[in-house]
């Protein structure tokens, strides 16, 4: 059986909460990623920060990244999996979120993130056609 642990991304970074957009950004770009969990003042996910989030949600709306926190741009309930989860359950998490991104959590802690080109790299062709029909089938019927 094929883990969540196993197709993940090792090495992800907790944003905390009270760290600013433009400090997020520099995060973003050391490591070369798009998205940084956010974690609250006891390390639990409080959300998910995007690169577009920074862009759609603070500048373009005329707000300064180095007065705005991450978690003010957290919103809704974030999505996590359990790093011994399978596959399938990954794919349906996902899928029936429509999310690209999912934090992979293990005894509390943020052990690797899930990306689209982690699915590329570690599943099948049909697996990816069928989850690929869905989560953009779905968000462009909205």
């Amino acid at each position: 059986m094929t883990t969540a642990a196993d197709i993940m991304h090792r090495g992800a970074q907790w944003i905390p909460a009270h760290e600013t957009l433009d400090r997020a950004a520099q995060l973003m770009r050391d490591l070369g990623v798009g998205a940084l969990p956010i974690s609250d003042e006891d390390e639990r996910l409080c959300g998910i920060l995007t690169d577009r989030d920074i862009v759609v949600g603070c500048v373009a709306m005329g707000h300064d990244p180095a007065r705005v926190t991450a978690g003010e741009m957290a919103q809704g309930t974030p999505r996590w999996i359990d790093a011994d989860a399978d596959v399938g359950e990954v794919l349906r998490e996902m899928q029936s979120h429509q999310i690209r991104r999912l934090p992979v959590i293990r005894d509390k802690r943020l052990v690797g993130m899930i990306s689209e080109a982690d699915l590329v790299r570690h599943l099948s062709e049909d697996q990816i056609a069928s989850w690929a029909g869905r989560v953009y089938a779905e968000s462009a019927s909205r």
